[in-house]
């Protein structure tokens, strides 16, 4: 399969992981939602204070008023708001508490009928000893006050520091490693699952977890990671035949399931950030479509669900347009399809309690 060239004709895209927003150049494109009626779970987003970006309640409600039918949120580990003192293995505690509280001031009303951050998935670290990886679980299950649904440790990793994330902790071979399965094993038995942020080059890791766990929920972060920068830079057709066959494997695994988005970043070598004017919902649908329909086709509706990425994909695209991309590319899928993917998927995954047909 050919996939479509990168806009303007560009083949080798910085390589930069992330792009900074920038909201005056996101302004010059605006669009009127499609299918305002859709109700839709934005089932992975951030939110970020100090040293990044702000992208806070003020921020977060000015992109969900744009026109789509935002019914609820999914809080995804952000490694902010850490608590500065006590044990070090329950400072990110802290995220979840300020998280709740956030998702408390929404469920007021007072800011409108999103219930934000009706789920929280905090952050892990399951490859510490076994001892300490339960106590930070279960003291984050008690500050989730009900919402805490799961947890991410980023798998991430790549040899080139050129497609490498900026993180501080970067451990290779993380799902294959002893010690993280250990903690990992601890998820299912506490009602858990496992947000997996990895490259479609770690699938082999990915698959044996998922193999080897049947009983917890996985669930796959940014169509699998089909990344093209660095040494993977004009290799798009290879990447994606690649990225293809391992999830046909994937998708063998009942216990996984694939969220749709993320493309935004540059890690996806797309460029659009880099143009002069910001991308329209067509040109996001037409460069995403491949590996969304592909993704679709593999795992179904039913283990399929749409996610905003927030901020981070802010760099490249517009809330109201990113949503409107997704409903492009759903176009001929049936309602019942639409709603399993833009809201149903999520509200089972992560246990979501919604008044209302959201599903």
């Amino acid at each position: 399969m050919t996939l479509p060239p990168l806009p303007g004709g560009r083949s080798a895209p910085k390589t930069l992981v992330y792009s900074a927003y920038r909201q005056d150049w996101l302004d010059r494109h605006h669009e009127q939602p499609l299918e305002p009626e859709l109700p839709i779970v934005d089932s992975h987003h951030h939110l970020f204070e100090r040293p990044r970006p702000r992208y806070m309640l003020e921020e977060q409600l000015a992109d969900i008023n744009s026109g789509h039918r935002i019914v609820a949120t999914v809080f995804m580990q952000s490694s902010s708001m850490y608590r500065i003192d006590g044990p070090e293995h329950l400072k990110l505690v802290g995220e979840v508490e300020f998280v709740n509280g956030y998702a408390a001031m929404a469920a007021s009303g007072v800011y409108g009928p999103a219930h934000l951050c009706a789920a929280i998935v905090g952050g892990a670290r399951l490859d510490q000893d076994i001892g300490l990886a339960r106590e930070a679980l279960e003291a984050q299950i008690r500050a989730g006050n009900g919402r805490f649904r799961g947890v991410r440790q980023v798998a991430f990793w790549d040899a080139d520091p050129n497609v490498q994330l900026p993180l501080p902790d970067r451990i290779p071979h993380l799902l294959a490693d002893a010690r993280f399965r250990a903690g990992f094993a601890l998820l299912a038995p506490l009602g858990l699952s496992f947000d997996a942020w990895v490259s479609f080059a770690q699938f082999d890791e990915a698959i044996s977890l998922a193999r080897d766990f049947p009983g917890t929920s996985i669930v796959m972060n940014h169509v699998g990671g089909p990344i093209s920068i660095g040494r993977f830079a004009g290799k798009r057709d290879e990447v994606f035949r690649e990225w293809r066959l391992k999830m046909e494997e994937l998708a063998r695994c009942p216990n996984v399931t694939m969220k749709l988005g993320g493309m935004a970043m540059r890690l996806f070598g797309f460029g659009f950030d880099e143009q002069t004017e910001p991308p329209s919902s067509e040109q996001l649908a037409e460069a995403w479509r491949p590996y969304m329909d592909t993704a679709i086709q593999l795992f179904g509706p039913e283990r399929c669900m749409f996610e905003s990425n927030f901020p981070v994909d802010k760099g490249g695209c517009s809330y109201g347009v990113v949503w409107n991309a997704f409903k492009r590319i759903t176009a001929n899928y049936t309602d019942a399809e639409k709603r399993r993917m833009f809201a149903g998927t999520a509200i089972e995954v992560y246990k979501l309690e919604l008044p209302g047909p959201a599903a």
